[in-house]
């Protein structure tokens, strides 16, 4: 059986509120799982203590067993120090879209024509 540590999604429309779960990976988000692990609550401020309580004890017992925490739960699992920090690379995230460099294209082409007269103007 493939488990995994993921989150389940409560609470009501636009205010979300999720617990952290073990659960077969074949099982729905929000459906049957095995052990509650612990509470996520996106609303509360990012140094609130509250927004993150995972009951560490049973989380390292399902990761021996060989449960896959989920990315968002990795990066909380990084944050208590009971992972290593991961490497992630996404060299494509930062880089402008299409539209976006042809307009970047076209201001330096200006540019180097707004300039390329004044300067034969300083020459003469």
């Amino acid at each position: 059986m493939a488990m995994k540590i993921r989150l389940a999604r409560g609470g009501s429309k636009k205010r979300p509120h999720y617990s952290i779960v073990a659960a077969d990976s074949r099982m729905p988000r929000d459906g049957r799982f095995i052990e509650k692990l612990g509470t996520y609550n996106p609303l509360l401020p990012k140094d609130s203590e509250d927004r993150v309580k995972m009951n560490m004890e049973r989380v390292q017992y399902w990761l021996d067993q060989g449960a896959q925490p989920t990315d968002r739960i990795s990066r909380f699992l990084e944050a208590a120090g009971v992972k290593p920090k991961a490497e992630r690379a996404n060299p494509r995230k930062g880089e402008p879209g299409k539209k976006a460099k042809e307009r970047a294209e076209q201001r330096a082409a200006r540019a180097a024509e707004a300039s390329a007269p004044a300067e034969e103007s300083a020459e003469a």
